[in-house]
């Protein structure tokens, strides 16, 4: 009964910014290990960001210092802030939540970079 649901996405130049959010229904989303994974064309799915209850966060080597993940949990919502975006970047994003044994998805938003 978990649901998550994107906002955000759509078309941005190089070098541009965009920001993507993700609002997690149910009563776990505090307790819930956030991130955002992505899958571009001809590429595997990947982790792109991470964020702990506690606020620890982990990053994929291809986005450090360009995104940036938070969480605010009176809101039970995650975010991406992407900047310096790039081509490859471009992908369909996800957002999860992970509460072990058991982990949800959202349905996917796309992110174009292009000229």
């Amino acid at each position: 009964q978990v649901q998550l649901v994107e906002s955000g996405g759509g078309l941005v130049e190089p070098g541009g910014s965009l920001r993507l959010s993700c609002a997690a229904s149910g009563s776990i989303f505090s307790i819930s290990v956030m991130g955002w994974y992505r899958s571009g064309p001809g590429k595997q799915r990947e982790l792109v960001a991470s964020i702990s209850p506690g606020g620890s966060r982990n990053y994929a080597d291809s986005v450090k210092g360009r995104f940036t993940i938070s969480r605010d949990n009176a809101l039970n919502t995650v975010y991406l802030q992407m900047n310096s975006l790039k081509a490859e970047d471009s992908a369909v994003y996800y957002c999860s939540a992970r509460n072990m044994p058991y982990t949800y998805w959202g349905r996917g938003k796309q992110v174009t970079v292009s000229s």
